[in-house]
């Protein structure tokens, strides 16, 4: 039987694949027409490139299949508004240095509002001295208390397996090493690129307010000391519907339940409100699995009643694929970002997440999320030889699908939980830094420069104390601020068009640098809002660089997103709104960052103290890695606040699902909406249930 091919529209990019991978599964394929036919198949795929785009996109090696935004055009009325607001900004320059106005101190803030020169700074460099632990030491301490031998305050009041550890540069590589008298040498990579590093401390804006000591943040030297922190995390509970390697908490694996009851959550939520500098946060609901817990959604409505600033969950987005009307009952109560799970492309590339159709999952999820308004960002775990090639694929992913995924981040892995007792060979083969990251995105995508367009998360300091000086002395709530030491996270920005899935990173039409610098200076300087708004526009467009600008960017538009990512302080007046009024515009500044635990091998002290993200229980709030990595508080507080054993809980309320074993999990249909390369879309297609019904791709005579 001979199969003739013919094509409803040749710049239908996802028929010419399907059409190309026909031919080359055809028993044709050895014959000349078959080269020929495939051949001419390719060539019209080069030439439909570019043109409407389908449901699928081609990516190839080492670069991304979402274009590079063009840039420049004439644009001779932005060049003139940037010249006069060069101009401009030099008389700003001189009425800064002849006058500033004082701080004030707001009603949330423990003292007047920080200057740069008043703020401090952890010690930078290397060699340098720091706190550590001994990964053994640590251990034992731990399960002393664990086991009743010791009460809780013993890690408060003796800081068991405390030592000291130097950073260090050793050929071409920064270390962390340290040696324990009972257990000997210890080391590990911290970064891989010198420079890289030197330069991510470098742009460090300086800590916040020193935090009092409370009973709330009473850990010892575990306690957070300065800053409120930009994400609340609150473990709902320590079920989970998967069997991940690696996971944070050992999820199904320790024996017993530890849930929250619904007056714990309040009471958590209610505390955290209490702790200064009271600065608005966003609170996120994490587990296990936090979907899992029946108070998931009345949780969600409260902190959003309670006024957090963004509701989260951190998920494996099982639940909100099977059900569809769940995602809309969490929108409702005012989930706003679902923190999704997501390693890869394709099924094989999450295989060592135990469950064979995961990706398939994650579509649905995806869509049912971005079908109510809820914003997905991708939450990827990288792990050196495992799934470190797919950083490239990932990217390209979430531009494709910038409709519907709005940041992308990057965990390298921790050995905790699950991993904490990997061996050395493992460890170093499987080892992962935020250097690697920077190197890997400019390798697998083209599109980044390591040392121009990444940034400590913290460097975006100045706009948060911009917009805490801009709304007066009068408010009850200081801005969301990200303050954490920047060994912790870096991140890039890119500007995407979510019309035609184009994109260019923002430090080749901003001098990002300079501008954090100027927003800096107009802080410090203290003037009345009208003239710092003026300011504010003067040193944005004074940085912009129309010649290198997307080409269809208008300045107007340029400055109504900046207005809309820095929560409105240049124009109080507009509301953006939310969900999908919020993202109607066209364009989208997408993150694209890591955040990189600690374990017992790199655990630095410094870096506990400065954390963004505590971890809310019932004994307060404790440091992410602090509760997760280093001194191990999650072990100690779930065994103090269990509730039952695993066996005494399926009594009395039964078994919860558990997709794992490598099986599939069954899904309620194929169908999503996201945008994937050829070659997935067509196994997706075959999977389920064929290619060619009346795609019009090929017919068979």
């Amino acid at each position: 039987m001979a199969q003739r091919y013919f094509f409803k529209d040749i710049n239908d990019l996802e028929c010419l694949e399907k059409t190309k991978l026909c031919v080359f599964s055809s028993h044709f394929k050895e014959t000349t027409m078959a080269a020929v036919a495939y051949k001419e198949i390719e060539k019209m795929q080069e030439n439909a490139q570019g043109k409407e785009p389908g449901d699928v996109y081609f990516p190839a090696e080492g670069k991304l299949a979402s274009k590079k935004l063009e840039q420049g055009g004439l644009k001779p009325i932005d060049r003139l508004v940037v010249g006069i607001a060069r101009v401009t900004w030099q008389f700003f320059k001189l009425v800064n240095k002849i006058h500033q106005g004082k701080p004030f101190q707001p009603r949330w803030a423990p003292a007047p509002l920080l200057k740069k020169k008043e703020r401090t700074f952890p010690q930078f460099g290397w060699p340098r001295e720091t706190d550590s632990l001994c990964p053994r030491c640590i251990k034992e301490a731990r399960e002393a208390i664990v086991s009743g031998a010791e009460d809780y305050t013993y890690l408060i009041n003796e800081n068991p397996g405390e030592i000291k550890a130097m950073i260090v540069e050793k050929e071409g590589k920064i270390l962390m090493v340290k040696d324990c008298p009972k257990h000997g040498h210890f080391e590990d990579v911290m970064s891989i690129d010198p420079d890289f590093l030197k330069r991510i401390e470098k742009l460090y804006p300086g800590r916040d307010f020193k935090s009092p000591l409370t009973n709330l943040r009473n850990h010892g030297t575990s306690s957070i000391q300065y800053g409120r922190g930009s994400v609340l995390t609150v473990d709902l509970t320590n079920r989970c519907n998967m069997m991940c390697d690696p996971c944070f908490m050992d999820a199904n694996q320790v024996g017993y339940v530890h849930e929250l009851s619904w007056d714990e959550i309040k009471e958590i939520l209610d505390n955290s409100l209490k702790i200064k500098p009271r600065r608005q946060m966003s609170v996120q609901f994490s587990g296990g699995e936090p979907t899992l817990s029946p108070h998931f959604i009345e949780a969600v409505r409260y902190a959003k009643e309670v006024g957090y600033f963004s509701v989260q969950a951190a998920t494996n987005g099982i639940r909100f694929a099977e059900d569809p009307q769940f995602a809309q009952q969490a929108f409702d109560a005012g989930m706003r970002i679902a923190y999704l799970q997501f390693d890869g492309i394709g099924n094989e590339n999450n295989a060592h997440r135990k469950i064979s159709n995961l990706f398939d999952a994650k579509l649905k999820a995806i869509t049912n999320l971005a079908n109510v308004g809820i914003d997905v960002v991708l939450v990827v775990t990288i792990v050196n030889t495992i799934n470190d090639h797919q950083i490239g694929p990932i990217i390209d992913f979430a531009i494709q699908n910038s409709d519907k995924v709005t940041f992308v981040s990057f965990q390298p892995v921790s050995f905790t939980g699950r991993d904490e007792d990997v061996d050395d060979e493992t460890r170093k083969k499987q080892r992962y830094t935020l250097s690697h990251l920077a190197h890997d995105v400019k390798k697998q995508t083209g599109i980044s420069e390591p040392l121009r367009d990444w940034f400590p998360l913290s460097a975006a300091g100045p706009f948060s104390d911009l917009a805490d000086m801009l709304q007066g002395p009068d408010k009850d709530w200081g801005n969301l601020k990200c303050g954490c030491h920047p060994n912790c996270g870096t991140g890039m920005g890119l500007w995407v068009d979510k019309k035609d899935r184009a994109w260019l990173p923002i430090s080749e039409f901003i001098d990002v640098e300079q501008l954090l610098k100027d927003i800096q200076d107009i802080t410090d300087a203290c003037q009345p809002p009208w003239l710092t708004k003026m300011e504010v526009g003067a040193a944005l467009l004074k940085n912009y660089k129309p010649a290198k600008a997307p080409r269809e960017l208008t300045l107007r538009d340029f400055m109504t997103k900046f207005d809309k990512q820095s929560g409105g302080g240049l124009n109080r007046k507009v509301d953006y709104g939310k969900g999908f009024e919020r993202k109607k515009d066209r364009w989208l500044l997408m993150f694209v960052a890591g955040m990189w635990f600690q374990d017992l091998f790199n655990y630095d002290f410094r870096r506990t103290e400065m954390c963004i993200i505590p971890y809310a229980t019932q004994l307060g709030e404790v440091s992410f890695c602090a509760y997760n990595t280093g001194v191990g508080w999650r072990q100690i507080i779930e065994n103090m606040f269990k509730n039952a054993s695993v066996g005494d809980w399926y009594k009395k309320y039964g078994r919860h699902s558990v997709f794992a074993g490598n099986r599939p999990m069954p899904l309620p249909d194929w169908s999503h909406e996201v945008r994937l390369p050829a070659q997935e879309a067509e196994r997706l297609k075959h999977a389920s249930g064929g290619c060619g019904e009346g795609c019009g791709c090929h017919e068979v005579i």
